[in-house]
C-alpha cells in the first residue's frame, strides 16, 4: 500500500481517502484529503512556488525534467504496477504509458531550453529602423492542473512537464480514483531538484476544485475530463486561460481499397486499449459496404481472441473498467441500442468491472451509443455507400478529437484530411494514435486549447517584448 504524505497544505491530522483496485476492489493506497477551508494555505504555497519556479534558469528546469525522466526509467516497474493497481490498465499497457511519460518529460526538458523566444526584426518596419529587440517566453505564474483516471501518469506529465518548463508553479488535482501514480511523478520531480512548493498536490471534491479554479491567483486551468465538468469549470474560472480536453467519439473510415487486415488490427487495438477508456479510442467504424462482410468477419475473429480479466497477468489484453458505475452506464447504452434495433455481434456482458469487448451493428444514429462518447470497450460497425456519405456520418457528432481513415488512395486520404472535422486525422492508422509532441485537442464544440508538449508550453507562457532604441 502506498501511503502519501500530506505535502504542503499545513493541515493538521488530515483525513484520508482510500484508493481501490477496479479489478478486485482491494485497497491499494490512500491519500490525504485537502479540506476546502485550507485553500488559502494552498494558494500561499503556490504563490511561493511560482516565485521559486520563475527564478529557475532554463537549464535548471531542463535538468529537473530530464532527471525525473531518468528516475521514471529506473523505477519503471514500480510506476507500471501502480498504474495497473489503481487504474486497472493491463501491465503491458501500463509499461507503455510509463515509456510515454518518460518521453513527455524529455520533450518538456528540451522545450525549456529551446523555446525561449525570438528576435523581432523591428528595422523591417518604416519608422523603427533604429530599434532592435526580442520577445521572451515568461511564466504565467500558477497553473491549475485537473487530470483524469484513464492515463494517470502520462496525462499528468502532459500538464506538469510543460508548466515546469515554462517556469510556473502547479496546483495539481489528480483523479480521486487514480492519485497514486501522480504522487510518484511529483516525488520524482522533487527528488530531481524541483522546489517542493512548485507543485502542490490537492485531493478533494467539487468544493475544493471550485475554490482552486475561482482563485485570481490561478492564471490558467488545464483540464482533461468530462464535458459537463468542463462547462462547470468555465463558469467558475472567471478571466483566466483555459485549456480543456473534453472527450471525443472517434470515427474510423475503412474504404473499399483499404488493407483490411491492417485496418482490423489497428481498429481492434484502438477500440479495446485500456478497456476502451480512451478519448481517441475507436468507437464508430464506418466500412464501405463492399468490404463490410470481410471486415466484420476478421474483426470479430480478432476480438474473440482477446483475453479479458486480471490486468496484472501478462497475457491479459482487456482489464476492468474503472468503476461499477462506469460499467453500468456503458451497459445501459448498449441495452438502449439493442432495444432500438441494434444487433449485438460480440460481448455485451460483464463480470465484476470487466466488460467483455463488445461489437454492435445497426445502431440507431439518433441514440446515445452513437452520439455520445461511450468510454468503454464498445465499438460499432456502420456501412456506407460512398465517400460523401462516410464523411457525413463521421462529422455527424458535434465534438471530435481524432479520426482515422484506411485507404490505398492518396487522393482519398488527402480529401479526408481536409473534410473530416477533427483535431487530428490519422491516415492508415486508427484514431487511437497519438505522439506526445504533436498538437492534441478537439474540434468543433469540444475545442479549447491544445496539449502536446510544445503547444502546452506556449499556452502556459506569455511573450514579453524588449525593444532597444538607439
Amino acid at each position: 500500500m502506498h501511503k502519501l504524505a500530506d505535502p504542503l497544505t499545513g493541515v493538521d491530522a488530515p483525513k484520508y481517502a482510500e484508493v481501490f483496485s477496479p479489478y478486485d476492489g482491494g485497497c491499494v493506497g490512500r491519500v490525504p484529503i485537502t479540506p476546502a477551508a485550507s485553500i488559502d494555505a494552498v494558494l500561499a504555497t503556490a504563490r511561493e512556488g511560482a516565485r521559486l519556479a520563475g527564478a529557475l534558469s532554463r537549464s535548471d528546469r531542463a535538468d529537473i525534467l530530464a532527471g525525473a525522466a531518468r528516475l521514471l526509467e529506473l523505477r519503471s516497474d514500480e510506476f507500471a504496477r501502480t498504474i495497473t493497481a489503481e487504474a486497472g490498465k493491463t501491465i503491458r499497457q501500463a509499461r507503455k504509458e510509463v515509456v510515454r511519460a518518460i518521453n513527455t518529460l524529455s520533450l518538456s526538458a528540451a522545450e525549456a531550453k529551446s523555446n525561449a523566444g525570438e528576435v523581432i526584426p523591428f528595422d523591417a518596419y518604416r519608422g523603427s529602423e533604429n530599434r532592435t529587440g526580442w520577445f521572451s517566453r515568461e511564466p504565467l505564474g500558477i497553473v491549475a492542473a485537473i487530470t483524469p483516471f484513464n492515463d494517470p501518469l502520462n496525462l499528468v506529465a502532459h500538464k506538469i512537464g510543460p508548466a515546469i518548463a515554462g517556469g510556473n508553479a502547479v496546483i495539481l488535482k489528480p483523479s480521486a480514483l487514480t492519485p497514486l501514480s501522480a504522487q510518484l511523478l511529483v516525488d520524482a520531480l522533487r527528488e530531481s531538484g524541483l522546489p517542493p512548493e512548485a507543485i502542490t498536490v490537492v485531493h478533494g471534491g467539487r468544493e475544493l476544485a471550485a475554490a482552486v479554479v475561482r482563485s485570481r491567483d490561478v492564471r490558467m486551468v488545464s483540464f482533461t475530463g468530462g464535458f459537463s465538468t468542463g462547462e462547470s469549470i468555465a463558469r467558475e474560472a472567471g478571466l483566466k486561460k483555459l485549456s480543456m480536453d473534453l472527450g471525443g467519439n472517434a470515427p474510423n473510415l475503412v474504404l473499399a481499397d483499404a488493407d483490411i487486415a491492417a485496418a482490423v488490427e489497428a481498429c481492434v487495438s484502438g477500440a479495446f486499449w485500456a478497456a476502451g477508456q480512451n478519448c481517441v479510442g475507436v468507437q464508430r467504424i464506418l466500412v464501405d459496404e463492399s468490404v463490410l462482410a470481410e471486415f466484420r468477419s476478421r474483426f470479430l475473429a480478432a476480438t474473440a481472441a482477446l483475453v479479458a480479466g486480471d490486468p496484472a497477468a501478462e497475457g491479459t489484453d482487456v482489464g476492468p473498467m474503472i468503476t461499477a458505475a462506469a460499467v453500468g452506464e456503458a451497459t445501459a447504452k448498449i441495452s438502449e441500442a439493442l432495444d432500438a434495433g441494434a444487433t449485438l455481434l460480440a460481448g455485451g456482458s460483464s463480470s465484476g468491472n470487466v466488460l467483455e469487448p463488445t461489437v454492435l451493428e445497426n445502431v440507431p444514429l439518433n441514440g446515445r451509443l452513437w452520439r455520445e462518447e461511450v468510454f468503454a470497450p464498445v465499438v460499432m460497425l456502420q456501412p456506407f455507400t460512398g465517400f460523401d456519405e462516410a464523411i457525413e456520418l463521421a462529422n455527424s457528432i458535434e465534438f471530435s478529437l481524432h479520426a482515422g481513415i484506411f485507404t490505398a488512395s492518396l487522393a482519398s486520404a488527402m480529401e479526408a484530411g481536409r473534410r473530416l472535422e477533427a483535431g487530428g486525422v490519422m491516415i492508415n492508422d486508427s484514431s487511437d494514435y497519438r505522439f506526445d509532441g504533436m498538437p492534441f485537442g478537439g474540434s468543433k464544440y469540444g475545442s479549447m486549447g491544445r496539449e502536446g508538449v510544445r503547444f502546452a508550453y506556449e499556452e502556459m507562457t506569455q511573450p514579453k517584448v524588449v525593444c532597444i532604441s538607439s
